[in-house]
């Protein structure tokens, strides 16, 4: 009986220490995140986050989760209390988003700039002096392919924006929609030879790792400026939400040492930082 009694004993054991909730069941498993961050594919791709999150986690203990989507994507995430804190750059939407009770407030972090870019042949005949308006009167006259996100996100809010100032339904066989994040997008473009708008920081990673060969084609044009915002999730909406690890990412986002990176980002490879930073520097 006693050996019986003791097979027993660790079975039980065993049937218990498996229950969802036990301390040490999880050693097999990569930690829970503590942050969640809902921000657009630019940030990701252009490879800023790779650099700002591995010192942001060693010095506030936090493991971040990186959700990557369209700027729309994010906030609708942040709508649903998916995200804990945003970073995203679609302002007319992120007032919207605030104003509608669902964030906090936006705090300016950084800028760069939206580019035109296209085929090398140029089959739209873009001329030194265009501006962004006349470049995409002509896309539509010569019906040049052109490639857009189509995703809601913050380049393709600009992007639809910019062809309402030029008067344009863009619709029909030369012009495609992905659906996609940037990266993606920019790999069609480039595959099919087709004009596209994108942020100035992923076309030069891409470009610089030879990823696509599109050229420039329109970059100075005061419509293109493109800011980036950090916005907390409301926690009077969502109670769960990690307020405090939201707080903590926005003060090192927007502080010296966040600011810091941001600056120097970019410098040693392509001679020049990707993205301006407007938090710390502005004080």
């Amino acid at each position: 009986m006693g050996r019986i009694k003791r097979l027993c004993m660790l079975f039980i054991i065993a049937v218990v220490l498996s229950l969802p909730g036990i301390a040490g069941c999880r050693d097999d498993k990569e930690p829970e995140s503590d942050l969640i961050l809902a921000t657009t594919t630019s940030t990701l791709d252009s490879g800023l986050l790779d650099v700002l999150l591995p010192v942001f986690e060693k010095e506030y203990g936090l493991k971040v989760k990186v959700i990557a989507v369209g700027s729309g994507q994010a906030m609708q995430m942040g709508r649903k209390g998916d995200a804990d804190v945003l970073l995203v750059h679609s302002p007319r939407e992120e007032e919207k988003f605030v104003e509608e009770g669902w964030g906090v407030k936006r705090h300016p972090v950084m800028h760069n700039r939206f580019i035109l870019i296209g085929p090398e042949e140029n089959s739209a005949r873009i001329a030194d002096g265009d501006d962004i308006i006349t470049a995409l009167k002509k896309i539509e006259k010569t019906k040049s392919l052109f490639v857009s996100r189509a995703d809601k996100s913050g380049t393709h809010v600009r992007e639809m924006a910019l062809w309402e100032e030029a008067g344009i339904k863009p619709e029909g066989s030369w012009y495609l929609e992905t659906g996609q994040g940037m990266g993606e997008t920019l790999m069609i473009a480039d595959e099919k030879g087709a004009y596209t708008l994108t942020d100035e920081s992923t076309y030069l990673s891409f470009r610089n790792k030879g990823r696509i060969e599109l050229k420039v084609w329109i970059e100075e044009d005061a419509r293109l400026f493109n800011s980036y915002s950090v916005i907390a999730v409301n926690e009077k909406k969502h109670p769960h939400i990690n307020k405090e690890g939201a707080a903590k990412f926005i003060a090192f986002i927007t502080g010296p040492e966040g600011q810091k990176i941001i600056q120097e980002f970019g410098v040693k490879e392509y001679g020049k930082p990707l993205f301006v930073p407007d938090a710390f520097y502005k004080k």
